[in-house]
């Protein structure tokens, strides 16, 4: 993907806007295969680990010219699972593909990001890198096997299965945003064994063409499905329940032309982060997140339900979001913008309509400029063209927070024909120029 970290000259209207919405969501088009199938029991399994079983079935289809690796119903234990170009990993109704506890199955390392920082990690547990038309489809279920006695520890609260004297993240984690500050060599940022920062379920790295659909996750180490820098992203009708430390649903970061559609979340942090890289080193890569469209999703639990940022240095821009349903009553946020003059980028061309919310403990909206660091960098973030309209709420904390920074406020921010019941306190808006409220009907708690 090309670098193109600057903002627009010109915003885009709202006409404008779900025009392009419709223009996006008819060419990211799924991967076509050929109707080949290779079904991976013949390749292996067994009584142990089924990991040289799926590698040689994938490798087979890619060798014939790609089709379709079949899962059949059934339990596969497995380690990492690397997809090749033109390959499908069909995973079929009744199949369950149940991922290793143990750390060593994820090696070699690979390059990835951890928390939007690059470096080499252990394996997401399907992965692909420089690959097209891959896909992982079907009815069956991704167990992660995470939990209070593996991978969740790592992350080091107790209420996650962390005990003193028992392996931590913390160190690993301050090395390397440590390294990324230094300019360090992504090549000497290497990690893996003996270290304790936690895979992703699903990660395509620098991929075009990109499909998932129809599976079940569970039980994930931290990110669920994390496309990064890739092309033509196609996630539809995947449901996830993974309440884990970490465990955002859908993470696309640094990519161009995304659609997730008709997914349920029910996640341990926000359900749909879009990303675009973490303080220096996103600037140093400098790839924005740009053409989002989501729809008919369900967001059920539990901080964001569409969340832009932390990690905004590269820049986010053209989002869209229509039709969705937000709520339940361990649910934070609806739309989440949060940053600050530490991560940086820039956030604009944000369009929100026709949501339906039960209940959020808190903001329907939110556009928070003070979100963890605060103030406390040289890089304000402009925020700017960001629309909501047609939200039905039965009962938020508020109905939105809008902060921005005195030297840089939020721009252009309209949220209109909306009704917000069962509010329990004021509306917070500070350092914003351009804010138009019209149509939007807020009711006491």
């Amino acid at each position: 993907m090309d670098r193109l970290t600057e903002p627009m000259t010109e915003p885009m209207t709202e006409a404008a806007a779900w025009r392009y919405a419709d223009e996006l969501r008819e060419r990211v088009r799924p991967p076509e295969f050929p109707d080949r199938w290779f079904d991976v029991t013949e390749y292996g399994g067994g009584d142990g680990l089924w990991t040289e079983a799926f590698r040689a079935a994938i490798a087979a289809c890619h060798k014939a010219g790609g089709g379709h690796v079949r899962v059949p119903p059934g339990t596969y234990d497995t380690g990492a699972i690397h997809l090749l170009s033109n390959v499908d990993l069909h995973v079929e109704e009744g199949a369950v593909i149940r991922f290793s506890t143990d750390p060593a199955d994820y090696l070699p390392a690979v390059y990835t990001r951890f928390s939007a920082i690059e470096c080499y990690n252990y394996s997401p547990f399907i992965y692909a890198y420089e690959q097209e038309n891959i896909a992982i489809t079907g009815g069956g279920t991704l167990d992660g096997s995470a939990g209070p006695e593996h991978w969740w520890p790592w992350v080091g609260t107790p209420e996650f299965g962390w005990r003193p004297g028992t392996p931590h993240e913390a160190a690993d984690w301050e090395a390397l945003q440590r390294m990324a500050a230094d300019g360090v060599p992504v090549a000497e940022r290497v990690f893996g064994a003996g270290h304790y920062l936690r895979p992703n379920m699903i990660q395509p790295y620098l991929c075009r063409n990109v499909l998932v659909e129809g599976v079940r996750i569970v039980r994930s180490p931290m990110w669920e499905i994390h496309p990064v820098r890739c092309e033509n992203v196609l996630v539809r009708n995947v449901s996830i329940y993974s309440r884990g430390p970490n465990n955002d649903g859908c993470d696309p970061e640094s990519c161009r032309d995304v659609v997730i559609s008709g997914c349920v979340f029910d996640v341990g942090d926000d359900c749909i982060a879009i990303k675009a890289g973490r303080g220096p080193d996103g600037r140093r890569v400098g790839v924005p997140c740009e053409n989002v469209l989501i729809e008919d999703c369900d967001m059920r639990y539990r901080y964001g339900s569409v969340a832009i940022g932390t990690d905004t240095t590269g820049g986010i821009r053209n989002v869209f979001v229509r039709r969705c349903r937000w709520g339940g009553p361990g649910l934070y946020f609806g739309l989440y913008v949060k940053t600050n003059s530490v991560r940086g980028g820039f956030v604009e061309n944000v369009f929100v309509k026709d949501v339906t919310i039960s209940e959020l403990t808190k903001e329907a909206v939110s556009i928070d400029l003070y979100h963890g660091d605060g103030h406390n960098g040289d890089d304000p973030p402009p925020i700017r063209n960001v629309h909501v309209s047609g939200l039905r709420s039965d009962r938020t904390r508020s109905a939105y927070l809008l902060r921005g920074y005195p030297e840089q406020p939020l721009r252009d921010i309209a949220i209109r024909d909306s009704t917000f019941a069962h509010v329990l306190r004021s509306d917070v808006v500070s350092d914003v120029e351009g804010l138009s409220v019209t149509g939007v009907r807020i009711g006491g708690g």
